[in-house]
């Protein structure tokens, strides 16, 4: 079974860094950077980014320009603009401003969605339903597309490893709810290669045709081996975070996202089409370096470089 999008790249990648990298940070990223960031890694190649949530800016005061940036990134042809929305008032605010795709997330584990969310996991199940009714209930062509985001779903800070059986459960409740698509997040970089395809071939199987993308991070290492591993289930689209920015809130030793620049590599590496010009995608971590001072910026690429007598998709048939 295969779980790509009928048309567009063979592996769609997707930037999660100015909303997952950013979130971590109390100094403000000026807005015109954040376009700057958005702008250059669109003409890179990268054809989704999710730009800002629609956090309350008391709760995460980096995001109370989510208008401007909202308005700035679907100025840019081609892009698909993603947003996370916590609730339905979120997601109200992000359908009225156009958002092209939504991200809801609630934690598998109970521990973690009571600390996140501060709701039942129950309860946000109810809510992400609201939103899906709110977007039928739309006229077609101002449909977003709503992403079922499982956060703590391999593994918790908390509560330690989780089971599939509950991966299982409340990916389907999202299918049946309305859901255009799954995600599975390792939000504390708790899953191994193994784990990682007992998970995603039981969610692929449960939810059918479903696509079902992934989100990992790479706190012990094992970041870019699980995502090969997930694309032998047929996965085909990754969260990504340029430089590694991100990390969780909640659990201080979960370290950044995969790198994008590296993730894009190895696909390309590895044959598979992702649209994205490497060193282009490299030169756009110039802007994260000039506004982030002193922040580690991680990634093999950038310091390596393209191997000598590089060809983009060199082992593709």
């Amino acid at each position: 079974m295969t779980n790509s999008y009928s048309s567009g790249p063979e592996v769609m990648v997707c930037e999660v860094g100015l909303r997952d990298g950013l979130q971590m940070f109390n100094a403000l990223f000026p807005t015109a950077e954040k376009l700057a960031w958005i702008q250059a890694e669109s003409a890179a190649g990268v054809r989704e980014i999710e730009v800002t949530s629609f956090v309350p800016p008391k709760l995460v005061p980096q995001f109370v320009d989510a208008q401007e940036v909202v308005h700035g990134a679907l100025a840019i042809p081609g892009l698909c603009v993603v947003a996370l929305v916590p609730n339905l008032k979120g997601a109200e605010r992000a359908i009225e401003l156009g958002v092209h795709k939504l991200n809801y997330v609630m934690s598998v584990s109970r521990t973690h969605n009571l600390r996140n969310v501060r709701r039942e996991r129950e309860e946000s199940l109810a809510d992400f339903k609201r939103i899906a009714d709110l977007i039928r209930a739309l006229p077609e062509h101002r449909r977003p597309r709503l992403l079922g985001g499982l956060s703590s779903a391999l593994g918790c800070g908390y509560e330690g490893r989780v089971p599939v059986a509950d991966v299982q459960r409340w990916a389907v409740a999202y299918a049946e709810a309305g859901a255009d698509e799954i995600m599975i997040a390792d939000t504390v970089g708790y899953a191994d290669p193994v784990h990682v395809k007992e998970a995603f071939r039981a969610v692929i199987a449960d939810v059918g045709t479903l696509p079902v993308s992934a989100h990992f991070h790479d706190t012990r290492g094992l970041g870019l081996a699980n995502v090969a591993a997930a694309l032998e289930c047929g996965v085909r689209r990754f969260d990504a975070s340029l430089a590694g920015l991100g990390g969780c809130q909640f659990v201080p030793s979960a370290t950044g996202n995969i790198v994008m620049d590296d993730l894009c590599f190895m696909l390309d590496a590895m044959g598979m089409r992702t649209g994205v010009d490497l060193e282009k995608l490299v030169a756009v971590r110039e802007i994260v370096a000039r506004n982030l001072p002193g922040t580690p910026l991680y990634g093999k690429l950038a310091g390596a470089g393209l191997p000598v007598n590089y060809h983009a998709g060199a082992t593709a048939a």
